[in-house]
């Protein structure tokens, strides 16, 4: 009974939580390629190309180009799943995503509004696993010989050999 104590009082709340997630600040977003985290931000601007393509600008207007090392970018295609970003002009933001390199910088592309709530990306399956691939046919977006219905004949073959 008292060892079971003992391991109860080790356990603390966040072990049980599964940790805590520490978000990082942008400065820290280029230690962590190809990572999904967390990244605290303050929006300071929110800019729309002509092509819908948004950008949610996180420095400030002091700091020179080449030190802002961190961006956010929501495509037009995700208009629909992220929603009105201009609420987030001048508020502080967590981000979750994968932080990938863009031109010698960082970046987490916003693709659903429930990365802001710490929920994941928009699933994008693989452009290459799709092309070939046709419902209408019922063909599978691969080549693979055991879908295609054709027996194997191997050593393992239940017809007699002579």
């Amino acid at each position: 009974m008292r060892n079971l104590l003992f391991v109860f009082v080790l356990i603390s709340p966040a072990t049980l939580r599964g940790g805590e997630r520490r978000c990082f600040v942008p400065d820290e977003a280029m230690q962590h390629l190809n990572k999904v985290v967390c990244i605290s931000a303050h929006v300071y601007k929110v800019v729309e190309l002509a092509d819908g393509t948004r950008f949610l600008d996180v420095c400030s207007s002091e700091a020179r180009d080449e030190d802002c090392r961190f961006s956010i970018v929501s495509r037009a295609e995700d208009r629909a799943d992220v929603g009105d970003l201009s609420a987030l002009r001048d508020k502080d933001i967590d981000i979750r995503g994968t932080v990938r390199p863009f031109g010698g910088r960082s970046e987490i592309e916003l693709t659903h509004v429930r990365q802001l709530h710490g929920g994941p990306e928009k699933f994008r399956p693989s452009p290459a696993l799709l092309a070939g691939f046709s419902a209408e046919h019922e063909k599978p977006g691969f080549n693979d010989k055991a879908a295609s219905g054709v027996q194997h004949k191997g050593s393992f073959s239940t017809k007699k050999r002579r």
